[in-house]
This record gives C-alpha cells, sequence and structure tokens, in this order.
C-alpha cells in the first residue's frame, strides 16, 4: 500500500431548514460565491472541477449537478463554491461539530485563499490543532474540517503524513492555481477524477463524474474486463469507465497548468520483527484498543456491530470499555440475520456456526443493549437494484443489499458504526492464507471458477482481452510491488505476497462496499482494524507468530485474552451472515429468467443467453463453488448478472 479563521462567505436562504453559517462567516469574498442548505444532521461527499478555458462562476448549474447525485452521501447540508477556474461542490453527513463543520470552507492567510471540500473523519484532531494552534494558527470552530485545512495550509502535502483518519478531500490554491487531492491510507473513502484535455472533473463517486456533461458512461474493453473477470473487485486506480481513474490509496495528486502529477505519501515498510509472543500480543491489543477508543469521536450516536465473531466483539468490548469509563451510558449493538436462516442454516467450512448464541454471550457480559435486524428474502432481492446504483457498479449482490438494508435500519438509533471488517485481511484469517493449494500462486485466490463464468460470455465481448491473461497481468503487476525484506525465507516471502495481494484488493473491494452502503444510508463505518499504526506493526509479524497456537489470527486471539469471553475468543472463522434461504435462489433465477426474455435486455450483448439459462435452471447445488471469495456462489453470481444488467440500463452503458 499504495498498490500524504474560514473566510467569510455569503449566506443564501433555502426553503429547506438549515443551519445558517456562524455570523463570523457572513461575509463576501470578491471571486467567490458559497451558498449552503439543509438542515444539520453525517459523512460527505465531494466534487469538483478545474477549467483552464472556461470560466468556471459561470457554471454552477453544472457543479450543482454533479453535487446533486451525493445527497445521500451527505443528507443534512450541501454546498457550493465557484470561482474563475476551479467550482467545488459538497454534501454533508454532520458528525463533528454539527453547526462550525460547513463545507466548501475558505480560509485566508495573508493575501493568498484556500478552498476545501472534505469527505471523511480525522480521529487525531485534537492533537493536530494543539499543535497549529501553537504555531500560531487560531480556530473558531470545533469541527476537523478547520484543522485540515489549516494543516494543509501550514504544512501543504506534507499534512497527509501527520493524518490519522479515513479522508479524501480537496484544496484550491488561489494564489497558485492549483487542485491538491488526497486519499487515506487504505482508501476507505473514495475519490475518482478524469483529465480531459485542459480540464479535471472529481468526485467522491462515479455518478458524480457522470453527471458533467463532457464526461459519457463509455466502457472500452478494458473497462469491461474489469466488470466480467475481476468483479466485483478492480484493480487499484481503475474506474471503469473510459478514461476514469480513482485515486490510490495513500497517494495524492496536483492539477495545475502543468498538467497532473501524482505522488504516494504512504506505504508499507517490510522490516525484522524482533518481539516475542507475549510482546507481540500486548502490542496488538494495545494498538487496537487506541485504534477503537480514537475511532468513538462524535457528536451523534455511536454504535458498534456485532456478529459473535473475534473481531466484531473485540471492537464492542474495547468500545464499551470506553463508554463505561466515561459515563456515556450503555453501549448500543446492532447484528443481521436472515428470514429463515433458523430452518435453513447448514453448517460448512466457510460458516461453520450460527451467529446469534455467540452474540447473545458479548451482549449478556458487557450488558449492551442490542438490536437484530431480520432481513426478509423479497427484501433482499429487491435491493440489488439499489445496491447497484449505490456502487454505480455491479457488486457484491446480496452480501452489498444485505448491508445496505441493515445499515438504513441501523440509521434508526445511529449515525456512527465500528465495524470489525479487514481483520481478517490484516491478520490472515480467510481460508486461502491456510490451503496451499490457494497460497501457492499464480492468481487471486478469491477469483474462481473463471472458465466457467467465461463460458457464459459471448465470443470476443472483450475484444483481444482474454481473461486467464488479464487476471495474470494484473496479478503479477501487484506481487511486483510488494515491498520485500531482503533475505527473507521464500515461504515467509511467499506469505507476505498473499497479505499484500489481500490488502491491495481483497480488503479494497470490502471498503469500497463498506463505505458506499453505509453511506447510502446516512451511517458513517469506521474501520478499527485499518488503523495505519496496526496495520504497520502486524505487517511485519511472521506468519508462525500470526498463527499462533496453531491458529488462524491467533497472535490476535492471544491479545484478545481476557478481553472477549473464551468461547467467542477460540470461535472458528465465521464470514458476514448471508442467507441460507432457498427461496433466495429461486427469487433470482426467475428475475433473472425473466429479464433474459425481454427484448430490450442489454445481457445480450454480453452474455451467452442460452448458457445462462441452462445455468439459471439447474438445482443450486449444481451452480458451483465460490467464484469470487467465500460468500458468493451461484445464486450470487446470478444476482451479479442481474445487477449487470441493471448497470447497463441505468448508467445507458455505451461499449465502445
Amino acid at each position: 500500500m499504495p498498490c500524504a479563521a474560514p473566510l467569510p462567505v455569503p449566506h443564501v436562504a433555502s426553503s429547506k431548514g438549515q443551519i445558517p453559517p456562524p455570523a463570523s462567516t457572513m461575509e463576501y469574498s470578491a471571486g467567490v460565491f458559497s451558498r449552503y442548505g439543509g438542515t444539520a444532521q453525517a459523512m460527505c461527499g465531494i466534487a469538483g472541477w478545474v477549467d483552464w478555458e472556461k470560466d468556471l462562476s459561470q457554471h454552477g448549474p453544472v457543479v450543482e449537478a454533479m453535487t446533486a447525485p451525493l445527497a445521500e452521501r451527505g443528507p443534512d447540508a450541501g454546498g457550493t463554491w465557484l470561482s474563475a477556474h476551479c467550482a467545488f461542490g459538497h454534501r454533508r453527513l454532520a458528525v463533528v461539530d454539527l453547526v462550525g463543520g460547513v463545507q466548501p470552507m475558505v480560509r485566508r492567510r495573508g493575501d493568498r485563499t484556500y478552498v476545501l471540500v472534505y469527505n471523511g473523519q480525522l480521529y487525531n484532531t485534537d492533537e493536530l490543532r494543539a499543535e497549529l494552534t501553537a504555531r500560531g494558527h487560531a480556530f473558531t470552530t470545533q469541527s476537523d474540517t478547520e484543522v485540515l485545512l489549516v494543516a494543509y495550509i501550514e504544512w501543504g502535502p506534507a499534512c497527509t503524513e501527520r493524518l490519522n483518519g479515513i479522508y479524501a478531500f480537496a484544496v484550491w490554491d488561489e494564489a497558485e492555481q492549483r487542485l491538491f487531492l488526497a486519499r487515506d491510507r487504505f482508501g476507505v473513502k473514495p475519490l475518482f477524477y478524469k483529465e480531459m484535455g485542459r480540464s479535471l472533473v472529481f468526485g467522491s463517486e462515479l455518478k458524480a463524474l457522470l453527471a458533467h456533461p463532457l464526461v459519457r458512461p463509455e466502457v472500452d474493453a478494458e473497462g469491461l474486463a474489469e466488470i466480467l473477470y475481476l468483479g466485483p473487485s478492480r484493480t487499484p486506480g481503475h474506474g471503469v469507465f473510459r478514461g476514469v481513474r480513482e485515486l490510490l490509496p495513500g497517494y495524492w495528486l496536483t492539477y495545475d497548468r502543468r498538467g497532473l502529477r501524482t505522488q504516494p505519501y504512504w506505504r508499507l515498510e517490510s522490516r525484522p520483527h524482533t518481539d516475542g509472543p507475549a510482546e507481540t500480543a500486548e502490542r496488538v491489543r494495545e494498538l487496537l484498543r487506541a485504534a477503537v477508543h480514537r475511532q468513538l469521536v462524535a457528536d451523534v450516536p455511536v454504535a458498534t456491530l456485532l456478529s459473535g465473531g473475534v473481531d466484531s466483539s473485540a471492537i464492542t468490548a474495547f468500545a464499551a470499555e470506553v463508554f463505561r469509563a466515561e459515563g456515556r451510558g450503555p453501549l448500543h449493538t446492532w447484528s443481521i440475520d436472515y428470514a429463515g436462516n433458523d430452518r435453513h442454516f447448514r453448517a460448512h467450512a466457510f460458516q461453520p456456526d450460527p451467529d446469534r448464541p455467540f452474540v447473545q454471550t458479548m451482549v449478556d457480559t458487557l450488558g449492551t443493549v442490542h438490536h437484530d435486524v431480520i432481513i426478509d428474502t423479497p427484501e433482499l432481492v429487491a435491493a440489488l437494484t439499489k445496491a447497484t446504483l449505490i456502487r454505480d457498479l455491479p457488486g457484491m449482490a446480496d452480501v452489498d443489499a444485505s448491508l445496505y438494508l441493515f445499515c438504513r435500519e441501523i440509521k434508526k438509533g445511529a449515525t456512527v458504526v465500528l465495524s470489525g471488517e479487514c481483520a481478517d485481511e490484516v491478520f490472515g484469517g480467510y481460508p486461502w492464507f491456510h490451503q496451499p493449494a490457494l497460497h501457492a500462486g499464480g492468481s487471486f485466490p478469491w477469483v474462481r471458477s473463471l472458465a466457467e463464468r467465461t463460458a457464459l460470455l459471448q465470443p470476443g465481448v472483450t475484444g483481444n482481452i482474454t481473461a486467464d491473461e488479464y487476471v495474470a497481468q494484473r496479478y503479477s503487476d501487484t506481487v511486483a510491488s510488494v515491498p520485500r525484506l531482503p533475505g527473507e525465507e521464500p515461504e515467509e516471502a511467499r506469505r507476505r505476497e498473499m497479505f499484500y495481494l489481500n490488502l491491495c484488493w481483497f480488503m479494497a473491494t470490502l471498503l469500497d462496499r463498506n463505505d458506499r452502503m453505509s453511506m447510502a444510508a446516512g451511517v458513517e463505518a469506521r474501520v478499527p482494524f485499518c488503523d495505519h499504526h496496526l496495520v504497520e506493526y502486524v505487517w511485519n509479524i511472521p506468519w508462525s507468530l500470526k498463527t499462533y497456537g496453531g491458529r488462524e489470527k491467533g497472535i490476535l486471539r492471544e491479545a484478545l485474552r481476557g478481553v472477549v469471553p473464551e468461547a467467542v475468543r477460540i470461535r472458528r472463522k465465521s464470514p458476514f451472515p448471508k442467507t441460507h434461504n432457498p427461496d433466495y435462489f429461486r427469487m433470482v433465477r426467475d428475475l433473472l429468467l425473466s429479464l433474459l426474455d425481454d427484448p430490450a435486455c442489454r445481457l445480450h450483448e454480453i452474455v451467452r443467453a442460452d448458457r445462462v439459462r441452462a445455468l439459471a435452471e439447474q438445482e443450486q447445488e449444481a451452480t458451483g463453488l465460490p467464484w469470487f471469495g467465500q460468500l458468493m456462489a451461484g445464486p450470487q453470481y446470478l444476482a451479479y448478472l442481474i445487477q449487470l444488467e441493471v448497470w447497463l440500463r441505468h448508467y445507458k452503458v455505451v461499449l465502445v
């Protein structure tokens, strides 16, 4: 990885109830126009446009059109800022300083003007504010937004090296006529861009770019290969639509009249691990505890997701510790399950036991206020369309849809949740870390059944790009960039490759899911296992120690001795809950077949309908092993094809 006081603006009234900016910000600045609307309620969406040949102060409707599709990310307030060559848009989900953190935020230092739009949350705001105050800066709000802007003013691009949090942000330096973009170290927050001649557009989501009149929904053979061969994962930095890029995690970008430049500000470093088992376990425990403590900052209700697995249970235990110490009352916890799972669950290698007994153990131990959300099958199938539009691409089918429905219920009681996501990538929990055939090398272990998938496609649908060659090239490119440790034994070096592949690819896919589905419901999902201090330390723990005691994630389990109940600490790994109801397969099958019967169905441009029909008409058990990761088997592939149809139609995708 990667694969570093606000200026016064006018206030314009809106028909919606809204929070006015502080009195000190209600003053006109030449060349700048800003307006806000909405009520303060949190995470955000950003959009922007830089153009050297147009006067963007006359193109407010375009920026508003780019910002409007991000309203679900930021339901609480919106704003735009226009100048001659730069225009910003922002949608806000308010989490900290509900009144003072309005954006776009403008600040002047001397005769220089800086403007910021920001999506994210800094976890070290207080430390940064104290350091900046000591350097002579004054603050008029309690928001991390103002701290981030001042940090950029003070340190420039080097400010990224000081940030602890999840973020994607843009700064316009009016004096230098320069745009600066940056993204957090693991890409928790998304940020897409496209350069077009003498202009550049950017946005939190693809839909913001596609709202610009010059960005066409064109997908070439390589973009289609991303969807058909690698999907729902994506090559790091690839935006699928022609010419669209995603800023890589741990990178910043500058754009001025000389052109575009990108640069990494952070990457993992490999070094010898010298701590023994006891020291390592203690260090892991304290790093994780510190990450959880930092990420509980908010001025809105905070909860945790609880599956009863060791990862979510650890997060919940440390969060409950803070709630008790600070007198914040009982911690609220949330779990998901599916109608019929109590009857249809069957233990297997990927899901050895149901969650409910372990959830109850945690609730009884910690005294949390617990909420169960039960998703019914028709609702899950219906949400496949919504999940596609949230992600702007075909995604993880019901694995996406269920998280969206889950977060929609969570929003009724909390705005921020802490999740145990990413522990398996960081500590090596997945089966492919432990099964020799899967970690032997040569390809991504989660990209499965590739030959069977390509057999369903129209000949030559991706031109001269073949599935095997495309996947192999992406794999080898990633392996070539692994931070090596000189002198490392071959087996340990291979383990390091596996971890890097998982961090750059599989974790990126899950973080994308986590952000999009939660934000679409107005919920900010935080991931303490992605704290870079923790990841940097665990990266260099040797495999023999990561599997301490002969268990997957053994060193994490050892670190949690006495933190979570013993039954939970030693529980076998179980993934995100999914439906086991056979009605799901029948419903997605029937929906897919009905789509294929429609003469307007665009799937016919891509798949061989006869072969897809033959697959769909088989019994569920005959539709094969998982085709992506652990959770996505035959029913999910049919659902993926449904999402592909939704995507082609809704976005009016032009295949070029």
